[in-house]
């Protein structure tokens, strides 16, 4: 049975016997937030009590009453979810409710009688929304709209910083996006990322607090772990790194001493900073041994890997990369970790998601340890987590807190809840295997189009595509097609012989793409506008019209 929230003021209070009577006759629960007379109130306190319940589900819709409801309906329509609307004939109600899909009625109590509110509740309760393409893409072109909402009172308090997220929004809005390592969040991910938890100082973990008044965090944390371990299969979660780095780095530091040996693949060969980088804390603490692909098929050569793993004895082994296109064996790491007496770390920042939507194999089962971001493919803010094992989980979160880090950052930690949740919905595997479909479908379209790929194609979300044996430099490649509203990025391929400034190659991915809506055909379409950049870095006039083609179709396909 429906519930309906109802609001009044003072000005409304002549008109609310009536509503009231008609929804008791049809049976409808009602939770009558008042007021219950005509002293004088403040509309935006019932406004909001009534919109607070339509949000969260506490009730189905929502009527608010006031003199001439354009106090109400202005307040109503603050809130997320909320589409409310004056009404002051049945017809209008009816239309609203069969177009609009209003939830949140306003009627006016100046202006029309008890019998008249009555007959227009009676017309919104009884009109459904028709639900037809051309109503709802009107809607979705409003929800869109919302996501600069969310900044409004930003453009008064700082008019700069507003000017900025405003042009991201747009450049969002108007190119496509297919940086491997980026996605869009939902806006119940934003809405977590921006809340008030950003307030709250909460050193140690649930029920161990330094700090007093920890009680609503703790319940977040415990959400996040636990949707974490029945996402992944685990025995141990910890979410409190503030991202994939600090994952790594807990883990190493809680296993490791300085010096020790860690066998990794190197970062020219598709492994990640972290992994033993000299530039990075990994390469200057630690006695890095690194793996590389095949020279013959550009893959991981596992009986290689294994002879160097068992050469080196390596405390640590290290799999997983950042551009690395095809899929890992963990089971054969495992065996070779075993047989080298060494720790297997899995760092699945980059297929995360994939494998929480089971287009992947899992390591979790396998390793010692599973480090990952939470935005990529797993499509939650930037930050990170670790997985283990039950018997290392002391270790670990000892050196995550105090050891390493300070507060959580509880905003982001209740981010990440909302993404466990979101991907442990049905609908959420059959995004991460769209993501791998577009993969292969835009390589094998820029396969046709006569560029060479890293190992000849992908498994994942990313693809390395070679454009030095097409004469190119990454970083050229790269700005022609930002240029041109394609926003990708330069990256070293494996055996590379130019910078890393520079590179011979560029790394796309699908994700975000994927994320919009978009499927193989605009994978096709996507990969022949590609060619026609690449074959023609230097025509300004050519990425100028290719530029704006890419804005009308990216409109079409909205970002969260």
């Amino acid at each position: 049975m429906m519930k309906i929230a109802l609001g009044n003021d003072h000005g409304g209070f002549k008109i609310k016997a009536a509503l009231l009577k008609l929804l008791r006759q049809r049976g409808i629960e009602v939770d009558d937030c008042g007021t219950f007379d005509t002293q004088s109130v403040d509309y935006s306190d019932y406004a909001r009590e009534v919109c607070e319940r339509v949000v969260d589900g506490r009730a189905g819709r929502g009527i608010l009453l006031c003199t001439t409801g354009t106090g109400m309906a202005i307040a109503a329509n603050r809130f997320s979810g909320v589409r409310a609307a004056v009404c002051d004939t049945p017809d209008r109600a009816a239309r609203g409710r069969s177009h609009n899909d209003i939830n949140v009625l306003v009627l006016a109590g100046a202006i029309i009688s008890p019998e008249e509110a009555a007959a227009i509740a009676a017309a919104w309760l009884d009109t459904p929304f028709d639900g037809g393409e051309r109503h709802a893409r009107r809607l979705q072109k409003i929800e869109r709209a919302g996501r600069l909402s969310e900044i409004a009172l930003l453009g008064r308090a700082d008019p700069e910083v507003h000017a900025a997220i405003v042009g991201h929004t747009v450049q969002e809005d108007t190119t496509i996006n297919l940086i491997a390592s980026e996605n869009y969040v939902s806006r119940a991910v934003r809405e977590a990322q921006g809340s008030v938890l950003t307030n709250k100082y909460s050193e140690g973990y649930p029920g161990k607090r330094w700090y007093s008044g920890c009680r609503f965090v703790d319940d977040v944390e415990r959400l996040a772990i636990e949707r974490a371990k029945a996402l992944f299969g685990a025995e141990h979660v910890n979410v409190q790194p503030h991202c994939g780095s600090s994952a790594n780095m807990a883990v190493y530091f809680a296993m490791l001493q300085p010096g020790d040996t860690i066998m990794a693949m190197s970062l020219d060969q598709g492994g990640h900073l972290t992994h033993g980088s000299p530039v990075n804390f990994s390469g200057r603490l630690f006695n890095i041994v690194s793996y590389k692909v095949s020279e013959r098929d550009e893959r991981l050569d596992y009986d290689a890997i294994e002879a160097q793993a068992l050469a080196c004895k390596p405390k640590l082994i290290v799999a997983g990369g950042s551009a690395y296109p095809r899929t890992l064996d963990f089971t054969r790491f495992r065996a070779i970790a075993d047989r080298a007496g060494a720790l297997l770390m899995v760092d699945m920042a980059h297929i995360a998601g994939l494998i929480a939507g089971g287009v992947h194999p899992s390591p979790v089962p396998l390793a010692d340890f599973v480090t990952s971001t939470t935005h990529k493919t797993l499509r939650g803010p930037r930050s990170g987590l670790i997985i283990c094992r039950e018997k290392y989980a002391q270790a670990i979160d000892k050196t995550v807190f105090p050891g390493l880090q300070g507060g959580p950052l509880q905003h982001t930690t209740a981010a990440k809840a909302v993404c466990f949740r979101e991907a442990l919905q049905p609908d959420f595997r059959d995004y991460a295997a769209q993501i791998v479909a577009n993969a292969r479908r835009l390589a094998e379209a820029l396969s046709g189009h006569g560029f060479r790929l890293v190992s000849g194609g992908t498994d994942t979300h990313l693809m390395l595509v070679n454009v030095g044996a097409s004469g190119l430099t990454g970083k050229d490649a790269a700005a022609a097609l930002d240029r041109a509203g394609i926003i990708g990025n330069k990256n070293a391929i494996p055996f590379d012989t130019k910078s890393p400034f520079v590179t011979s190659g560029v790394r796309l991915g699908t994700a975000s793409a994927t994320t919009r809506g978009m499927r193989e055909p605009e994978m096709e379409r996507i990969a022949g506008w590609i060619a026609e950049v690449l074959n023609h870095v230097s025509d300004e006039a050519l990425q100028v019209r290719i530029r704006q083609e890419v804005a009308g179709f990216a409109r079409a396909f909205a970002v969260p």
